[in-house]
C-alpha cells in the first residue's frame, strides 16, 4: 500500500518525466528565426523589351512565324512589364546557349544575393552551418552548393544541399528543409538558403506551344536568405517562421505528368505545361489551405467552415455552396507565386484578396516575371519597401511547383515600419503601374470576349437562316485561339472559377 510519501515521489516522478518531455519538445520545435534577405536585380543594360524579346526571336533562327506570333500575344498578355531581364547570352545573336554561359549566369546572380545578404546580416561566410541550394533546371557538377562554397570560403563542415527538379515551389522547401535541419541540429546554428532558376540554359528553340509559354515570361533573378535558430539572435531578426506546410501529389499520374520536360517531335528539349495543369495546381492548393487553414483561422472561421461542411453533407453539395474561409482575418501580407497573371489573379480571387493585398505578387509579376522560385521573396521585399509591417503582422508565402507540389510558410514579423531594398529602389512613384496593366488587360478581354460571343451569335443566327450580317462582328485580331491556350500557361499555375460572391477551386 502506498504511502502519502510514495504518492508524493510518484507524482514528482511523473512531474519531471512530462517536464522532459515537454523540454525535449520544445528543444524539437525551437523557433527559427528570418534574419534578413536579399533579392538580387540585374544591371539596367539586361533590359529585355517586348521589341528587343521578339527581334532576338526573329535573330536567334530558331521559331517558324506560327510560333513567333505565338509568344508574342502570350508576352502582350502577360502583363510583364518592359523592364523585366535576361542573362547576356541571351542578347548575343544567335543566343549562346551553353553550360559555360549558363554556369555563368547562376553565379552572377546567387554570388551577388549572398553577398548582400551576409552584408546586411553581419554574419560571414563561415559562420555558416548549414546551405541550400535549388534550381529546378540547370543542376551542373559540381553543384550549385558547391559554387557557392568554393566562392565565399566555406567552412569544410558546412551541411550542403542541392534541390534540382522541383519547380517554382522549391524555394519555399528548400527553406523549410533548412529550418528542419536547424532544429535537429544538436546546437543553435545558422543556415544560408540560395533560390534561383536559370534561363539561358533552358531556353526551348522548337514550335510546341505548350513548351513555348515559358520562354515569355520567366525572367533573370535569384533570392538568398539568413536563418537562425539561436535565441541569441532573435533581437536582431526580422521574422520568426510559425508554419510550413508541404503538399506533394506525386502519386497520382496526372499531377506528374502535367509540369514535364522532355524533347518534342523534333528532339528539341523543353518543359510542357499540359492541359491537367489547371485542375491539378487547384487540387494541391485546397489540400494546402484544407491543412493550413485549423493552424492558423479564428474559431469564427473553423466554425462556419464546419458548419457549411456539416449542411453541406446533409443536405447535398449542390444545394449549399462551399464555404471559403476569410483568411484576411489569419494573415496581413500575402506573398503569392507569381507564377503569371492567371496564378496572381486566380489566386487573390480564390482567397478573396483586394487590389492593395496582391499587390505584392502583381508587382513581382511586373517589374521581374517569373523568376521562379524566388518570385515570393520579392514579393516580401515588396512588403517591406513599400507597404511596410507592425509587429507581429503575418506573411503567407505561398507556391506552386512540379511533381506537384504547393508549399506554404507563414512568418511573424518582429520588427516594424519600412526596409529599403535595392531590388524595389526603383518603384517610388510607379506603385500603381502593375495595377493599372492588370485592369487594361482585363478590360481588353472582357471587350474581345464581348467581340467573340456577338460573332458567334450572329453565326449562330446566320446558319439558323434567320439572317445577320456576321460579317459586322468580324474576327478580333486573330487573337482567340492562342489566349485559349493561355488559360493555364503559367508555370506550375492555376486558374480558379469564381462563385457570386467569392472563387472557389475548380
Amino acid at each position: 500500500m502506498d504511502t502519502p510519501l510514495h504518492a508524493v515521489a510518484s507524482l514528482l516522478e511523473r512531474g519531471v518525466a512530462v517536464a522532459a518531455a515537454l523540454a525535449w519538445s520544445h528543444f524539437r520545435t525551437r523557433p527559427i528565426y528570418l534574419m534578413d534577405f536579399a533579392c538580387f536585380r540585374p544591371d539596367e543594360s539586361l533590359k529585355v523589351t517586348y521589341q528587343r524579346f521578339m527581334q532576338g526571336s526573329v535573330n536567334s533562327g530558331w521559331f517558324d512565324e506560327e510560333a513567333l506570333e505565338f509568344q508574342r500575344k502570350i508576352l502582350e498578355k502577360s502583363a510583364l512589364s518592359e523592364h523585366t531581364f535576361f542573362p547576356p547570352a541571351m542578347f548575343e545573336e544567335p543566343p549562346n546557349v551553353s553550360i559555360t554561359t549558363a554556369r555563368e549566369e547562376a553565379e552572377t546572380v546567387m554570388f551577388a544575393a549572398v553577398a548582400e545578404v551576409l552584408q546586411k546580416t553581419g554574419f560571414r561566410a563561415r559562420d555558416v552551418d548549414v546551405l541550400v541550394t535549388n534550381c529546378s533546371l540547370f543542376c551542373p557538377t559540381p553543384s550549385l552548393a558547391a559554387m557557392v562554397i568554393h566562392r565565399f570560403g566555406m567552412r569544410s563542415d558546412v551541411d550542403a544541399y542541392n534541390l534540382g527538379g522541383m519547380g517554382c515551389s522549391a524555394g519555399l522547401l528548400a527553406t523549410s528543409l533548412a529550418a528542419k535541419l536547424l532544429r535537429e541540429r544538436r546546437g543553435f546554428g545558422v543556415a544560408l538558403v540560395v533560390s534561383t532558376e536559370n534561363i539561358t540554359q533552358n531556353w526551348y528553340p522548337g514550335k510546341e506551344r505548350s513548351m513555348l509559354i515559358p520562354n515569355t515570361i520567366f525572367r533573370m533573378g535569384a533570392a538568398a536568405q539568413v536563418l537562425s535558430s539561436s535565441p541569441l539572435h532573435r533581437p536582431r531578426a526580422k521574422y520568426a517562421l510559425r508554419h510550413a506546410v508541404r503538399v506533394h501529389l506525386g502519386a497520382d499520374e496526372k499531377a506528374y505528368r502535367c509540369v514535364y520536360q522532355h524533347p518534342d517531335g523534333e528532339g528539341k528539349i523543353g518543359v510542357e505545361l499540359n492541359k491537367d495543369l489547371v485542375g491539378v495546381a487547384a487540387r494541391a492548393l485546397t489540400v494546402n489551405l484544407g491543412r493550413l487553414g485549423p493552424r492558423i483561422l479564428p474559431w469564427s472561421e473553423k466554425l462556419a467552415f464546419a458548419a457549411n461542411w456539416a449542411a453541406r453533407s446533409l443536405l447535398g453539395q449542390r444545394q449549399i455552396k462551399p464555404y471559403v474561409p476569410d483568411f484576411t482575418r489569419a494573415i496581413d501580407h500575402f506573398c503569392l507565386h507569381a507564377g503569371g497573371r492567371a496564378v496572381v489573379e486566380g489566386l487573390g480571387a480564390q482567397l478573396g484578396l483586394s487590389a492593395l493585398r496582391s499587390a505584392p505578387s502583381a508587382n513581382t509579376l511586373h517589374w521581374y516575371g517569373n523568376t521562379s522560385s524566388s518570385t515570393v521573396w520579392y514579393s516580401l521585399g515588396y512588403v517591406e519597401a513599400v507597404q511596410g509591417l507592425r509587429r507581429g503582422d503575418r506573411v503567407w508565402q505561398i507556391a506552386f511547383g512540379s511533381g506537384f507540389k504547393c508549399n506554404s510558410l507563414v512568418w511573424e514579423s518582429l520588427r516594424a515600419g519600412k526596409t529599403p531594398h535595392r531590388a524595389w529602389d526603383h518603384i517610388c512613384g510607379r506603385e500603381d503601374e502593375a495595377a493599372r496593366c492588370f485592369a487594361a488587360i482585363a478590360d481588353q478581354n472582357a471587350r474581345e470576349k464581348a467581340a467573340r460571343l456577338a460573332r458567334e451569335a450572329a453565326e449562330a443566327s446566320e446558319g439558323d437562316g434567320v439572317g445577320g450580317d456576321a460579317t459586322v462582328n468580324g474576327r478580333v485580331n486573330g487573337a482567340h485561339a492562342p489566349l485559349k491556350a493561355k488559360a493555364a500557361p503559367v508555370e506550375e499555375g492555376t486558374v480558379l472559377r469564381r462563385s457570386s460572391r467569392r472563387a472557389v477551386v475548380s
